[in-house]
């Protein structure tokens, strides 16, 4: 960062104060902190090419107005745009609440609007055709449990034994902010793990490892890059790219396009706000508008 020495230690010191916050307090992930050190860079770069020589007290509304201008000028998209918008909002309200500055100025940023993208969704063919071939028994359990349970991949990862009732066909997962949920499963998936956990045991006596469902060749918990790597394959039999999202967006849709109220799929899901859940509802409905038109065409 090309600022003033004395400017220059003195945000250095509190981007990393706030980056420390963020791992030890907020306990987000090093990938996401990482980026939020790269926009609060990318941002006082800037701003020091337009003041030269500033105090963080010197920073206003103009500023900001500026910065996003700038931003949209160089065609960054609106996702990117929200992204460090957010990142710099979080950095000046912990500068305020441990009063590192007066007042928030970022409390007058307007983020910009982000036009709505439904997400990619999989019709019941497609999954039937990547549940139905090629799949040995740990693959077929672990994807078959994605779409039966609608469940996120860092839920499917950390999900143990001792979380499924194979009697009730239940699962408890614990979500985000460890929320608890209990999700039901139905019969087909019960039969596949009920498969794989004679093949895990071998694993998990060869290697004793820990209670966790799903393990790798070495016995330890299956890793959210390999779940991903997995079900990437899977989109490969039907020339799709696709993610463990693709088949939870997958179940919701699924789910209402056959009746399902909305706010069970809301607990389903555990979301916990029903706009979110309402977002599955256009898809729905775009669903429905293809199938009428590719007949009556």
């Amino acid at each position: 960062m090309d600022l003033p020495e004395k400017n220059k230690e003195n945000v250095s010191q509190l981007i990393s104060d706030y980056l420390s916050y963020l791992e030890i307090e907020r306990g987000l992930s090093k990938n996401t902190i990482f980026a939020y050190q790269s926009d609060l860079i990318f941002f006082f770069d800037f701003i020091q090419i337009q003041k030269q020589d500033f105090l963080i007290d010197d920073i206003g509304r103009k500023d900001f107005s500026n910065y996003i201008k700038f931003l949209a000028k160089h065609e960054l998209n609106p996702s990117s745009i929200t992204r460090k918008i957010a990142s710099i909002k979080g950095f000046f309200k912990y500068l305020c609440s441990n009063r590192e500055i007066k007042s928030n100025p970022a409390t007058s940023i307007v983020s910009p609007k982000l036009p709505k993208r439904l997400p990619k969704v999989l019709t019941t063919n497609e999954i039937n055709n990547i549940l139905n071939e090629g799949l040995d028994s740990f693959e077929l359990a672990l994807t078959e449990l994605l779409y039966s349970a609608g469940i996120r991949v860092s839920e499917l990862v950390n999900l143990e034994i001792k979380n499924i009732d194979f009697k009730q066909k239940i699962i408890k997962v614990f979500g985000k902010g460890s929320k608890e949920r209990i999700v039901p499963i139905n019969s087909k998936c019960i039969k596949v793990l009920s498969e794989y956990l004679k093949k895990r045991e071998i694993i998990s006596l060869k290697y004793n490892s820990k209670p966790y469902l799903f393990l790798n060749s070495k016995g330890e918990k299956i890793t959210r890059q390999a779940v991903y790597k997995i079900i990437r394959k899977q989109g490969e039999k039907i020339n799709k790219k696709i993610s463990p999202h693709t088949i939870r967006h997958s179940f919701a849709t699924h789910l209402l396009e056959n009746g399902a109220d909305l706010r069970v799929v809301q607990e389903l899901l555990g979301h916990s706000s029903i706009v979110t859940t309402q977002l599955y509802t256009h898809i729905s409905k775009k669903t429905l508008r293809d199938v009428y038109f590719s007949i009556n065409n």
